[in-house]
């Protein structure tokens, strides 16, 4: 789409941020206003739409678009949005470790472990562990724990953590980064841990280094989103 904008500014009005494209408000896919709930946010997504140059690039505008997902979808679909995070409870990344070889091992520990016992000190939520590559049954408990932690976010941070936690593979992971106990540089490296040793000792292929540099972007994105959107959950360190 070819840029058919001038100016890019802020609005107040009716409780939330508007962006103006030359004094007109933006409208998401689906014709709703975008109101953004921080002026913080605002300011970051006109970074967006005033960084476009001839041609408008949405694959450039990550906070756009979720501010866009948050209003279109996460709104009128809030329950089956939490559903889906809550879905990668069961199989959580940081629930399944390596029995060997012991470098990765402790790698995994290190940056994993003291997630996991965050998560139960904060949430009540006691995930179970293995080293097996048999899938582990967590207790009915601690799913219902980790999804009472996800309900709590409003929609915009919802947002966010869908995106987050999608990107990692990882509840405990995306929960970390909403609640500012992590940041997006950590996240991206923790969901990346057993790639990151295998490079280390084989080398990195082009097309594992583009997926590596997908991720980093959309979990940075997600990062961001939480941290300037979030306004109920805050960190519980």
């Amino acid at each position: 789409m070819k840029r058919f904008y001038r100016e890019v500014q802020i609005g107040e009005e009716d409780g939330g941020t508007h962006v103006l494209l030359d004094g007109r408000p933006v409208r998401t896919p689906a014709k709703n206003l975008l109101v953004l709930p921080s002026r913080a946010l605002g300011e970051a997504i006109a970074a967006e739409w005033r960084e476009q140059t001839e041609t408008i690039n949405p694959a450039s505008m990550g906070l756009t678009r979720l501010a866009n997902s948050a209003l279109d979808n996460v709104s009128r679909n809030r329950a089956a949005t939490i559903d889906e995070i809550a879905r990668f409870t069961a199989t959580d990344l940081v629930c399944y470790r390596v029995a060997e070889p012991d470098e990765l091992v402790v790698r995994q520990n290190n940056a994993w472990q003291p997630l996991v016992d965050w998560v139960a000190t904060t949430f009540e939520a006691e995930l179970a562990v293995t080293d097996s590559l048999l899938p582990v049954t967590q207790s009915g408990s601690c799913l219902s724990a980790l999804r009472g932690a996800i309900e709590i976010f409003d929609d915009f941070p919802l947002t966010g953590l869908h995106a987050a936690t999608a990107a990692s593979g990882s509840v405990v992971i995306g929960l970390a980064l909403g609640h500012g106990r992590i940041d997006g540089e950590a996240a991206w490296e923790y969901s990346l841990i057993d790639e990151s040793y295998q490079i280390e000792r084989w080398g990195e292929d082009y097309d594992a280094t583009v997926q590596r540099a997908a991720l980093k972007r959309d979990i940075g994105w997600a990062a961001e989103f939480l941290a300037l959107s979030r306004d109920a959950p805050q960190s519980f360190t």
